[in-house]
């Protein structure tokens, strides 16, 4: 016995030199302080689907019913559940208060945050969990203290038990149950976990090597083994072909849990079954650990990443503003950058909380700015709204004039002077322009009424037109381009230069006049662009005609001021992802489609600007 002590038999040795922890007995998981067989791993949790489909009231709902539940006690299993409820829930109220920011030239006083007292319940409720889960781990702590205390009880009665000299039919029984004693004790403390499964093993491979058990009984006991660690040895292997690298992970977990449960096999057996399950186990988990390293140089990208788009709003935060138009590009650039981020996924959990601070703390600098600046600002935009008051009462006194040309010259100029003061505060915005438009309205209404009475006049200017129609049908374009085109524009100019015709002629001859200058239009070698242009221009000319111009040109200029804003904003987003896109690996094919899109963009902004420029040059 005392060589034994100090010399392990070949038996202790050849396991403990295959690293596998072999008996005849069925050792507790690793929960319970058997170490793990292969190397951990964590991920962090997915946020529950059924969760982000409830309301933040139905998730303090759903958190309340947890805690009251007698299964709440067991804090470990509440845990995972509780984070998510947590994540889900603050993921609700930044959405909401995002959803409450001033947006434009919005008053920034009626949108200031209010006391929410769903967060309040919410965090009362997270503070009971806390107390519960840090109570339940000290009474796990305290219950592992108790294992350890009942478990180097049953090696000393392994001890005695190999110390006696009695029938086998005694001695075995026993043995068996300190085996089952041993099962259904728990978990004992980390630090003691490995010392005390040792010596136990230690205890129990003495036992099958010095007391007399009969060969028949031992040999059926090695051969059941061999059989349950062989189905082992192929379930492993099976994991190899897991789609999800986390479930092949956990379920090798349980594997090598039975593996240790499971007794020895036969000497000669023994590193041949367990170098089998070995090469398995080191083959998930060496997939485990590539899946793990991928994960992390994808946080790291994404890390830089946003640290990218952090220093670009960092810029825009350090940027004075001195005006409304200002802030509201300011406003469409920050909020492009935020649909960025969100495309952008997670980085790792020490870093994406600051990340996110540092992104929102530039956001939010933004934010108390533009809320500083429209405090000020409001003064401003009262004098805006008694300068709009003043002109909504000029053109009411105006609109009943019958001096066409002089009032109509009046309203051309109040129209300007409308454009040229700067904005009011929304919920004065549209009223005052109804009422400003409707006294223009009224006016070209009355004007355009008494203009279509004169008939004989209209009759003539019928008369001419159609004369027009017939030379430009009779046409016929030389080689001189230029000089092509200098005819068709004499013929819009002396279009133009013609009255009304009467209403009911009115469409008729004005297709018909736009059927024949189109069809030179389209022999013309001249580009697309220009074509457009010379279109827009007799629009122009046909409202004039109908007597709704200034109607037109109002809603026009702002459609295109509008459409260059877009174009704008989309190349700037363009040429800010062409730096995203570098890193993909298709990057140059995407970076010629969107050098193509900026390009296409560009020129469709000069044709917006020519246009603008057209109806300027109209109306000044």
């Amino acid at each position: 016995m005392e060589n034994y002590l100090q010399n392990p038999a070949p038996s202790e040795q050849s396991a403990h030199s295959t690293g596998e922890p072999d008996s005849t007995f069925n050792p507790s998981p690793p929960a319970a302080g058997s170490p793990p067989a292969a190397s951990p791993g964590e991920l962090p949790p997915e946020p529950a689907r059924q969760y982000m489909e409830l309301s933040r009231k139905e998730l303090l709902d759903i958190f309340q019913e947890l805690l009251a539940s007698p299964t709440a006690e067991a804090a470990g299993t509440l845990r995972r559940e509780a984070e998510l409820i947590k994540s889900t829930f603050y993921r609700l109220l930044l959405q909401e208060r995002k959803n409450r920011e001033p947006q434009g030239d919005e008053d920034p006083d009626e949108t200031e945050p209010v006391a929410d007292e769903l967060e309040i319940a919410f965090k009362q409720l997270y503070n009971e969990y806390k107390q519960k889960r840090a109570i339940h781990n000290q009474q796990a702590e305290q219950e592992k203290e108790e294992n350890l205390a009942k478990k180097l009880a049953i090696i000393e009665e392994l001890k005695i038990l190999l110390e006696k000299q009695e029938d086998l039919n005694q001695t075995f029984p026993a043995f068996r149950a300190l085996q089952q004693h041993w099962r259904e004790t728990g978990a004992v403390p980390v630090s003691r976990t490995k010392d005390v499964w040792d010596l136990y093993q230690y205890n129990v491979e003495r036992f099958y090597d010095y007391v007399k058990i009969n060969n028949e009984l031992r040999d059926l006991d090695l051969k059941k083994n061999m059989e349950i660690k062989t189905v082992l040895c192929e379930k492993a292997e099976e994991l190899l072909l897991e789609s999800s690298i986390i479930n092949a992970f956990n379920k090798l977990q349980h594997f090598h849990e039975q593996w240790r449960e499971t007794g020895p096999v036969a000497r000669e057996l023994r590193e041949q079954v367990w170098e089998r399950f070995k090469s398995a186990t080191t083959a998930i988990n060496k997939k485990h650990q590539e899946y793990f390293e991928r994960q992390k140089e994808e946080q790291l990208k994404n890390l830089a990443a946003k640290k990218a788009l952090c220093e670009q709003v960092e810029e825009l935060a350090n940027t004075e503003i001195k005006d409304h138009s200002e802030w509201n590009s300011m406003s469409r650039k920050l909020e492009k950058l935020k649909q960025v981020w969100k495309t952008i996924g997670f980085t790792s959990k020490k870093d994406n909380a600051k990340i996110y601070e540092r992104f929102r703390a530039a956001c939010n600098k933004i934010y108390t700015a533009k809320r500083e600046f429209y405090g000020t600002f409001k003064d401003e935009m009262h004098g805006n709204l008694q300068l709009k008051i003043a002109l909504c009462e000029q053109a009411e006194a105006l609109k009943e004039s019958d001096d066409w040309k002089k009032t109509t010259d009046k309203f051309i100029s109040l129209q300007k002077q409308w454009k040229e003061i700067g904005p009011v505060t929304r919920k004065q915005s549209d009223a005052t322009w109804m009422r400003f438009r409707t006294a223009c309205d009224d006016f070209f209404s009355r004007k355009q009424k008494y203009f279509s009475d004169i008939d004989a006049q209209y009759g003539e200017n019928l008369r001419r037109k159609e004369a027009i129609i017939n030379e430009i049908a009779s046409f016929i374009p030389g080689n001189d381009v230029k000089g092509n085109l200098d005819a068709l524009q004499e013929f819009q100019r002396r279009w133009t230069d013609v009255g009304f015709v009467p209403l009911q002629e009115k469409e008729r001859i004005q297709n018909a006049y736009r059927a024949a200058i189109d069809r030179h239009f389209s022999s013309l070698h001249i580009s697309d662009t220009d074509k457009k242009i010379m279109r827009f221009k007799n629009r122009i000319e046909d409202m004039q005609q109908s007597g709704k111009a200034g109607r037109f040109i109002r809603s026009e200029r702002e459609k295109l001021v509008q459409k260059l804003r877009q174009l704008e904003a989309d190349i700037a987003l363009w040429e800010n992802n062409i730096g995203f896109f570098a890193k993909s690996k298709n990057a140059d094919a995407l970076i010629a489609d969107v050098n193509k899109k900026i390009a296409a963009a560009k020129e469709e902004i000069k044709t917006v600007e020519t246009k603008i420029k057209l109806i300027d040059q109209q109306y000044e």
